[in-house]
């Protein structure tokens, strides 16, 4: 059969090749299937076009538009998602390795969509609170975010050539900045068929994404200091890159996720009986089959109690050769091949150098069975589980990594000696422990942590719902330490801010405010006649503002909320000894004075377009009220974000953020702060 052609996107447009710089192959059956290469791509012009065109449409749009966009994203390709099943068929993977890879990372780009509701409805971030730089509060400091004005190089590995794309990708365009995709050649083409459903879709801005299927070399030549490079694959190539003198010369930051040799503890506490013991055998055991061990996350390294290791050694056993090994298509496979020949021998290889410190106990690299399929021709291998019985003596197993179906059972004496062990790995993605005792593992969690990127602590109680030892979660960071590249992927809000440069601003709250857009205590309000709960969302401007009237405080008052609220602590008590305490005489509730501050500032006379109050945020009570007080309130609009119709029925809306300030009249007036949260009614058309 005639080979077909990868394309590479770059500049706007498809680009075919003529070349055949690679060939990839059926995993299952080794049958040549595709070309890949990228000669005639001006990896140059790519990256200027990136930063000229994608940059700028990214940009501009807030960070709800581009949530909104990536949430779009993720609807059309979960449609899409069977024509993906079918061509990740070829990488040798079953439906449930495809699943990890597909709709994990298209589970990614709908967590990141949501993510947007924690960054305002600007193109910027506001980051953390206000820095008082004055006395008088005439001169304050910020932090401002903005996007990069560069482009983003993803190298990616073989193993994850969907999840590796989008949950990079979901990141860096939330934060405005567009990718240049690099995936490994070996599986490309099922990277190529989801950028070409991610273009015809005509989702994201024009300069977003550019594919390029064949080698990228020479492409770090180009890099700039706005750029970002990452990089997903072995530590030695990732050192090379890290190294490259362009990105030394700009400064340009460089994110290495390494195959790492991760492990897995047994806890001394566990017994064969224990639901524990089951649960770890299962989790090791599926770590070293899914994907065919070819994982980041995977188990490398099996640490168990000493008087353990033959329990260990029998139920791994029972279950690792009971996974039938196979096509995946045929009934009742839960293994495939490696991702292809040329894997397998490198994996074979490192097998050949563990072989010469430590014995095979599980597995056999000749004798074992495939089903539906040749095992000469495909990419396939047994698991491979070893033992090592003097660790710190025979370390090849803390040194090298064959990236497949391969692990080591270790011995340990006590959990110090485990957390020795798990070090020795020189720094993970991440390791996991499974025990029922709550000292052990903050013994073990606390000694381990600082070479591990991530620990898993599983036990009965958390075993329904937990996700595995080798799975990353799009809120949680991604790396590791030292051997594992130093650092870090997704984590939720913090991966969006590597691709931002941090600003401090300084200036007087009003000229904050004004650049901002989020209105800063101290600030001028635009003081008016119309009360702002009155205004439309489209009509509020951040800074609307009122000072209420006054409203004075009781020791009646401060009696009946008592008993309302049942709260009858000694100092809300008029016949209270107050000798000895920090207080003179009686004093309102905190609780009461807010309650009392939405009295004043509540305007309840007519329905308006305020729809309902959902929140208070940062409530802190700064002073004692005491009966005889006249509370006060400045009640001014801090800050306005967009909310996306959720149905036909939904009513057109906003969330408002309101500074509530509650002051007395005396010369120190404030008594207390809080941050409320409103949505507010759109006048629709």
């Amino acid at each position: 059969m005639s080979l077909i052609a990868l394309e590479n996107y770059a500049e706007g447009r498809w680009m075919p090749s003529a070349n055949a710089d690679e060939i990839l192959y059926n995993a299952i059956t080794g049958e040549p299937l595709y070309t890949a290469s990228s000669s005639g791509l001006d990896f140059d012009a790519m990256m200027r076009y990136a930063r000229k065109v994608g940059n700028r449409n990214l940009r501009k749009m807030t960070f709800q538009e581009r949530g909104r966009m990536l949430k779009a994203l993720a609807m059309h390709l979960q449609n899409k998602k069977e024509d993906f099943y079918t061509v990740s068929a070829y990488t040798g993977a079953t439906r449930m390795d495809s699943w990890v890879d597909i709709e994990g990372g298209i589970g990614n780009l709908f967590t990141y969509a949501s993510l947007r509701r924690q960054f305002p409805d600007e193109p910027y971030y506001v980051e953390g609170n206000v820095a008082k730089l004055s006395k008088n509060n005439t001169f304050i400091g910020h932090h401002i975010m903005v996007p990069l004005e560069g482009v983003a190089i993803h190298i990616n590995a073989f193993n994850f050539p969907v999840w590796g794309m989008l949950e990079k990708i979901a990141v860096n365009l939330l934060a405005g900045v567009p990718a240049i995709v690099k995936p490994a050649s070996l599986t490309s083409y099922l990277t190529e068929a989801v950028v070409k459903e991610i273009i015809a879709s005509g989702i994201l801005p024009e300069g977003s994404l550019q594919l390029i299927c064949g080698s990228a070399r020479g492409i770090l030549d180009f890099v700039q200091n706005q750029d970002v490079v990452t990089f997903t694959g072995s530590a030695e190539t990732g050192k090379k890159l890290k190294s490259h003198p362009r990105l030394i010369e700009q400064a340009v930051p460089f994110t290495m996720e390494a195959d790492s040799l991760n492990c897995s503890v047994l806890g001394s506490d566990v017994t064969p009986d224990m639901p524990e013991f089951d649960l770890f055998i299962k989790e090791v055991a599926r770590e070293i089959t899914t994907k065919a061990g070819q994982k980041c996350t995977a188990i490398r390294r099996i640490i168990v109690p000493e008087n353990r290791v033959e329990d260990v050694k029998i139920a791994l056993g029972k279950r690792i050769l009971s996974t039938t090994i196979g096509d995946p298509s045929v009934e009742g496979v839960r293994m495939g091949p490696l991702a292809g020949v040329s894997q397998r021998t490198d994996v074979l290889a490192r097998v050949q150098q563990l072989m010469k410190s430590q014995e095979i106990v599980i597995g056999s690299l000749d004798h074992f069975n495939v089903s539906g399929a040749d095992k000469e021709k495909g990419a396939f291998m047994s698991p491979i589980i070893f033992y090592n019985d003097k660790p710190f003596e025979k370390t090849d197993c803390h040194e090298v990594e064959a990236f497949g179906p391969v692990s080591t059972i270790i011995p340990y004496s006590d959990t110090d000696e485990a957390i020795a062990l798990a070090r020795l790995g020189k720094g993970s993605l991440v390791s996991s422990i499974t025990t029922a005792d709550t000292r052990i593992a903050k013994h073990y969690v606390m000694g381990a942590a600082t070479l591990h990127g991530r620990i898993l602590v599983l036990n009965n109680d958390c075993a329904k719902e937990s996700t595995g030892h080798g799975s990353p979660m799009p809120l949680l960071v991604h790396g590791g330490p030292g051997r594992a590249g130093g650092g870090e992927e997704m984590g939720g809000m913090r991966g969006v801010l590597h691709y931002m440069q941090r600003t401090a601003i300084q200036g007087s709250p009003t000229m904050i405010t004004a650049i901002t857009n989020q209105f800063q205590q101290g600030a001028k309000g635009n003081v008016g006649t119309i009360h702002p709960f009155k205004k439309y969302f489209e009509d509020l401007q951040v800074g609307d503002q009122i000072t209420t009237e006054k409203r004075l405080i009781t020791s009646e008052d401060i009696d009946r909320f008592a008993d309302l609220s049942g709260d009858h602590f000694y100092a809300h008590m008029k016949d209270t000894n107050f000798e000895g305490t920090m207080f003179t005489h009686q004093v309102a509730h905190g609780y009461f004075i807010m309650s009392a501050a939405a009295g004043l500032f509540v305007d309840s006379y007519d329905i308006n377009p305020v729809l309902l109050n959902y929140g208070i945020d940062e409530l802190r009570f700064t002073k004692p009220v005491y009966p005889g007080t006249n509370l006060i309130v400045r009640f001014t609009c801090k800050e306005k974000i967009e909310q996306e119709l959720r149905s036909e029925d939904d009513i057109p809306k906003g969330i408002v953020k309101w500074l509530v300030e509650m002051l007395d009249d005396t010369d120190e007036p404030l008594v207390g702060i809080a941050t409320i949260l409103t949505m507010v009614k759109k006048k629709g058309e």
